[in-house]
């Protein structure tokens, strides 16, 4: 009994760190990446980078976070050509979700966490509107 325990609790660490490992390369690669397809009207990306930095309220920023997550997720869904494909994306998503389970939980109590949640939530969103941007320019052109 002892042993099925502790053998699940150290594979679900270790599924945890691989996740967390996979998606902190992948945002390392997609910063590499030209991200010059974003539209900076529809998307704040940069604005919310300023805010994190300069702002000691974390509400407003994670609004405008969500919005953008709520607009990029709706173009993904109904746009033809840009759903989310591979793996690497969907494990991106779900960084994205984790991260903002991981805001929710240390916003009061640890507000630097809440903080690097929210530059990690921006950076997964960044990279994907990127990639989306990337597909629905190749689609034009085609």
């Amino acid at each position: 009994m002892f042993a099925s325990v502790l053998i699940i609790v150290f594979s679900t660490a270790l599924l945890l760190y691989w996740f967390r490992y996979s998606c902190a390369l992948l945002l390392q690669n997609g910063q590499s990446e030209t991200l010059q397809t974003i539209d900076h009207a529809t998307f704040r990306f940069g604005e919310i980078q300023d805010r994190l930095s300069a702002d000691t309220q974390l509400a407003p920023v994670h609004a405008l976070l969500q919005r953008d997550y709520k607009v990029l997720s709706y173009l993904a869904k109904n746009a033809s050509g840009l759903h989310l494909e591979g793996m690497d994306e969907r494990l991106l998503v779900w960084d994205y979700k984790f991260m903002a389970l991981w805001y929710s939980v240390t916003r009061t109590a640890a507000p630097e966490q809440a903080r690097q949640a929210l530059r990690e939530m921006t950076s997964v969103l960044t990279l994907l509107a990127g990639r989306m941007g990337e597909r629905a320019g190749v689609q034009a052109e085609a």
